[in-house]
């Protein structure tokens, strides 16, 4: 892949719907620890045509990426204020039980919306047809609850990201036409995430063809990265140490993996997805050779500017629409970009995480590559 197709692969329609820019929120980016459910109060400056309301949303976990509690959170919290509705944002590390439970208080609290991010399908069904029925409307935040009874969907395209990873495995060990034969490893997402589907999805396609040859794969239950590099440590000695590849579908994951490889001597490309802090100080250190920058923020004001939009009774402004397997429903797409060692700059740039967190200890690494 060229490096001019890579630094930049949009494959959804740029959002129409973003309220106002959630500043310097979006810097916190290290803290992989559940910060106190958060409740966002409608402010004086309110403006006239969301009328208030009350949202609630509920994040997944705080383990599996920095991304809900370091990103999501304060993103979330900033786009609620700015727009002038009340938001109840909590997380449910990992426990559908506890989703479940933090969803009927805030059914119970009285929520006119519920974005969740499903911890699997089948619960995250139950949870929206227990609003639904309550007249509660429901959004599928980042990930498609399939069954469910969401009025929309808000995420990145996932195929894309999983395309994006694909084509990057490929470039990292040569390019194309240059990997033939060339062994790989994929560590899968988890099973019961439908995300983790259409990442594989993607990159499977991408890499048909290329020559690449899978000496082993797995799924990742609930994308716990301990586990994750259990499973990974098993498929590497099954193919008795010898990969020039990993093909990963997180940062997390990747990390994970990066840990044996140190351990057993060894050194493979490995791909990400969500542009976390170390994430990117492995690429800059040669550790990782890419990952997928998903801008949290365009997700987060997409779905708070879908719950004004459902508090107000109007529709949905999307720009695409998918099947949950019940109905055809608004899709709001954002799109993704491919972050090799060249683009680091670009996410530091964006505000997405801080020079200060990326550059800590390393600061010749960012200096050599214009950061």
């Amino acid at each position: 892949m060229k490096r001019s197709t890579r630094a930049a692969i949009v494959l959804g329609t740029s959002l129409t719907i973003l309220v106002a820019a959630c500043g310097d929120d979006s810097t916190s980016s290290s803290d992989t620890k559940a910060a106190s459910d958060t409740t966002v109060a409608a402010g004086d400056t309110t403006p006239a045509a969301t009328g208030g309301g009350k949202v609630g949303f509920i994040l997944p976990d705080s383990g599996s990426s920095a991304r809900w509690e370091g990103f999501d959170r304060p993103l979330i919290t900033a786009a609620c204020a700015a727009a002038g509705i009340e938001c109840d944002i909590q997380n449910a590390e990992g426990d559908a039980a506890k989703q479940a439970t933090i969803a009927d208080q805030m059914i119970a609290d009285g929520v006119q919306v519920l974005a969740i991010v499903n911890l699997d399908s089948e619960s995250g069904a139950a949870i929206q047809k227990k609003a639904a029925e309550a007249g509660v409307k429901n959004i599928d935040y980042d990930r498609l609850t399939l069954g469910g009874s969401a009025d929309v969907y808000v995420s990145f395209d996932n195929v894309a990201v999983g395309t994006a990873q694909g084509e990057g495995i490929i470039e990292c060990l040569g390019g194309a036409g240059k990997v033939e034969g060339k062994k790989i490893i994929q560590i899968h997402g988890s099973p019961t995430d439908n995300n983790a589907t259409l990442f594989k999805q993607g990159y499977q396609a991408a890499i048909e063809g290329s020559g690449l040859e899978t000496v082993g794969e797995e799924a990742v239950p609930d994308w716990d990265n301990e586990k994750g590099g259990v499973i990974f440590e098993q498929l590497l000695t099954a193919a008795g140490g010898s990969v020039d590849g990993v093909l990963v579908a997180n940062d997390g994951l990747s990390l994970a993996a990066q840990a044996v490889l140190a351990d057993a001597g060894l050194e493979a490309k490995t791909t990400g997805q969500d542009a976390t802090v170390d994430g990117l100080r492995a690429i800059l250190q040669g550790t990782q050779c890419m990952t997928v920058y998903k801008p949290v923020v365009k997700e987060a004001e997409g779905a708070v500017a879908a719950a004004v939009e459902l508090l107000a009774g109007t529709p949905v402004t999307a720009n695409a629409t998918i099947n949950n397997e019940v109905a055809d429903i608004p899709y709001v797409q954002a799109a993704v970009t491919s972050i090799f060692i060249d683009q680091v700059k670009d996410v530091v740039a964006d505000g997405f995480v801080t020079r200060d967190d990326v550059c800590k200890d390393i600061e010749d690494l960012c200096t050599a590559n214009g950061i």
